[in-house]
């Protein structure tokens, strides 16, 4: 069966930092487009990608929010992405959650919710002021 796990929440200070790994579960992300998601409280999850990553080829894409700020890694075994998350804001407030999606022979990908094939349980990140 195929599962993601988000984890590294947690509770910070504006400024602050936090980590977030995303898991592969049962499968590895080797040719896929992995990107990390938010929902801010009493919104929708925003269908832009807060960042997403290419396994193939390494490449990255950033929400104009975040950029300068977050970084969007892949480990060796491409088994775990990672989001490094610096200057933390309270409008970052929000539970991120991980979502991949298999790539086609372009390697094309849209960090886009809607294009997402697999998902993982949120992790609550509070930004504190």
């Amino acid at each position: 069966e195929v599962q993601l796990q988000a984890s590294g929440g947690g509770l910070v200070q504006v400024g602050g930092s936090l980590r977030l790994s995303c898991a592969a579960l049962g499968f590895t992300f080797d040719d896929h487009a992995v990107g990390w998601f938010r929902q801010a409280p009493g919104k929708e999850r925003e269908r832009e990608g807060v960042s997403c990553i290419s396994s193939r080829d390494g490449s990255t894409t950033y929400a104009d929010s975040v950029k300068g700020r977050f970084t969007i890694t892949i480990g060796k075994v491409k088994d775990t992405v990672y989001l490094q998350m610096n200057g933390l804001r309270p409008e970052d407030t929000a539970v991120y959650s991980c979502g991949a999606v298999p790539l086609g022979y372009s390697g094309a990908y849209f960090c886009k919710s809607y294009v997402m094939d697999y998902w993982g349980k949120g992790t609550q990140v509070t930004v504190s002021s």
